[in-house]
């Protein structure tokens, strides 16, 4: 499916968004506008929608730079200006036009399955609005900016040369044991260095963020986010009994993989440096040289063509540059990413490649987001064209699973088999941790006055429940306790983590149903993922053939499931 970029129909050609003198016409015009009949109130959303694309590619556009370039004092200028002069200003337009369109009279008797959903979400919106908060929100956006750039600058030097932390993380899977102490020793020493400075950044965050709930007329900052990530379908209850099923059915498998590895390595323990590398001895995977991704793009279009070549068909349309910034450099931001531009209708995906397996799966659950885009934006109105979070991750984890099989473009039937395994590892090491992080943020947001001992054992506590105590920390004890400052989520989007387990568990039934007849499978993967955000979350799920559930009754045989694969057994 190609679909063409948008058609200005009233926002001018040539509006400089940067400008607020050339912006605010428009808006106002959007609020002044008469609304006489369905036909006027159609149009006017269109309108609506219209200027936001134009509005949110800018933003990104400066986003994206700033993530490629921590370093750039002239980008940094241009993405400062937009989150502190521009975007404070748009957003009581906004806010105004949503109200507008919630209370206007003229709309469709009955109402459109989709614009039930913009009115319930818009409904919210309009009620948590509130105009002092735009200025804190701009302060939020300004100290994530300090915690990209305490990340960015994270160089160090190993063996004679310079490497990110990224970089440096490929020598964990080195074979030669003391090569992966002083890797992990040194990756460690470099953040613990900067743990202070990050405290502070985070103290004034749970600050900012309490003032906002309490400007909301909300206990917290826990129910503020709820409402305004449109959680209608679970609670923090449910949250919590995810939890719990987690820890009783994946924690029993995480114990039995690291005794197995433990064995094979013949260690008497596990240390924190032993968990990447390959327990049988053998090299690390290296599915293309670190300054080569090229090859990294051309493999990943060789897995979607063998999936469908129709996914091959569409990654095609993602250009190196216009598209894609994967390598790893001084001065990027971490993590990846995967943006929309909805003006041009393109996505972009953003990375830090070095030579790993890892990369690959990367690339390809980016490129899951990045068909789920190119799939969905066909719907004209820009704020139903994106799915809620826990769907947009299916789109992305089931692609994962689904290159499985595909793998030996990057490597031999043996090597292939040892990746494919990985993963199903990493899958059920992933749930534990986004347990971890999921309650741990629960806690944060319950006890808004703690002091940094009490965030400190509140995490150690949280993280025993969800970690193997066979692995020896000792002597890193202080390195343990600020493990959650390396999680970018908890710094950018609070709350947003639980969101990786519920997606998972609908990627590994889309996977399930994918082994047992691939051609159906992808057929409701695709139609789910096309419906964007015109739907409920429920019928999200069901729309791509799978069940909206996070509970043990759905995760025990799914866990059941890759525990045979894998040839381990729980307790």
């Amino acid at each position: 499916m190609t679909t063409q970029a948008l058609e200005r129909r009233f926002v001018p050609d040539g509006l400089d968004v940067s400008d607020f003198s050339q912006l605010q016409p428009l808006y106002r015009e959007l609020h002044d506008r008469a609304i006489e009949s369905v036909t006027d109130l159609d149009r006017w959303l269109l309108d609506f929608s219209e200027l936001s694309a134009v509005v949110r590619e800018y933003a990104a556009r400066r986003a994206i730079e700033q993530s490629c370039h921590t370093d750039d004092p002239a980008i940094e200028k241009r993405f400062l200006h937009f989150i502190t002069e521009i975007e404070p200003k748009i957003k009581p337009w906004f806010f105004k036009l949503q109200k507008k369109y919630v209370e206007c009279e003229h709309h469709r008797k009955p109402a459109d399955p989709k614009i039930d959903v913009l009115m319930r979400e818009w409904r919210v919106d309009v009620e948590l609005f509130r105009d002092e908060n735009v200025p804190l929100q701009a302060d939020e956006k300004k100290l994530n900016n300090e915690y990209d750039k305490i990340i960015g600058a994270m160089i160090v030097e190993f063996r004679g040369q310079e490497y990110t932390l990224q970089q440096l993380a490929r020598f964990l899977e080195e074979t030669d044991r003391e090569t992966r102490r002083e890797a992990w020793t040194l990756t460690e020493s470099r953040r613990i260095r900067d743990r202070d400075r990050i405290d502070e950044v985070f103290d004034r965050l749970l600050e900012v963020r309490a003032k906002i709930a309490r400007n909301a007329g909300l206990d917290s900052y826990r129910d503020y986010l709820w409402r305004s990530w449109k959680r209608f379908d679970y609670t923090p209850d449910d949250c919590r009994r995810f939890a719990d099923a987690i820890e009783a059915t994946c924690m029993p498998v995480v114990r039995a993989l690291n005794e197995k590895r433990r064995v094979e390595l013949g260690v008497d323990r596990l240390r924190p440096w032993d968990l990447a590398v390959d327990p049988e001895g053998r090299p690390p995977l290296r599915p293309f040289p670190p300054d080569e991704v090229d090859k990294l793009v051309s493999g990943c279009r060789s897995i979607f063509e063998r999936i469908a070549p129709a996914l091959a068909e569409d990654f095609d349309r993602l250009r190196p540059g216009r598209n894609l910034d994967l390598d790893s450099r001084k001065g990027k931001r971490a993590g990846g990413y995967q943006a929309s531009l909805p003006e041009v209708k393109q996505p972009f995906i953003f990375m830090n490649a070095a030579g790993m397996q890892s990369d690959v799966r990367t690339l390809l659950h980016e490129g899951g987001h990045a068909f789920h885009y190119l799939w969905s934006n066909h719907e004209p109105i820009l704020f139903l064209q994106h799915a809620p979070i826990e769907f947009c991750e299916v789109a992305s984890m089931s692609m994962e699973l689904m290159a499985d099989d595909h793998l030996t473009v990057f490597y031999d039937d043996a090597d292939s088999r040892r990746a494919r395994r990985r993963h199903l590892e990493g899958i059920v090491r992933l749930f534990p941790w986004v347990a971890t992080i999921d309650q741990y943020q629960h806690w944060l947001y319950t006890h808004p006055r703690h002091t940094r001992d009490e965030r400190t054992r509140a995490w150690l506590n949280v993280l025993g429940r969800f970690t193997d105590p066979t692995i020896d920390w000792s002597g890193f004890e202080d390195h343990r306790a600020a493990m959650w400052q390396r999680q970018l989520h908890l710094f950018h989007v609070p709350f947003y983590y639980v969101e990786y387990g519920i997606a998972q568990l609908g990627a590994l039934q889309v996977w399930k149903r994918y082994r047992h007849n691939a051609g159906e499978a992808l057929a409701d993967y695709r139609a789910g993922l096309s419906l964007g955000g015109t739907r409920p979350l429920p019928q999200l799920f069901q729309a791509a053939g799978i069940r909206f559930d996070f509970s043990a009754r759905t995760m025990q045989p799914l866990m059941a499931m890759i525990r045979d694969e894998l040839d381990v057994p729980g307790d």
